[in-house]
């Protein structure tokens, strides 16, 4: 397992366009990818389940995976989450 803690710099947070984008990225990879933010974890590789997160510039979120390429799914992700558009 693998987790990093990352905080959302993309101006829009995990909304519509970026959520898309990060889920698309996050079902490239084999791991079991989660993200987890104040006492909820979620699927990431789930629009519903990230959307209902309500993930908003400036929340810290920690990203954990299991699985084959974990350690690159997790710092592909937490890259993505520093940028305002994808």
């Amino acid at each position: 397992m693998y987790t990093e803690k990352s905080i959302v710099k993309c101006e829009s947070g995990l909304h519509n366009k970026q959520a898309t984008y990060f889920i698309q990225k996050a079902n490239e990879f084999r791991s079991s990818i989660w993200v987890e933010a104040d006492d909820r974890k979620i699927n990431a590789k789930s629009l519903l389940g990230v959307l209902s997160m309500g993930i908003t510039t400036g929340t810290e979120i920690t990203l954990i995976a299991e699985g084959p390429d974990e350690e690159a799914a997790v710092k592909q992700l937490s890259e993505m989450l520093v940028k305002d558009i994808y």
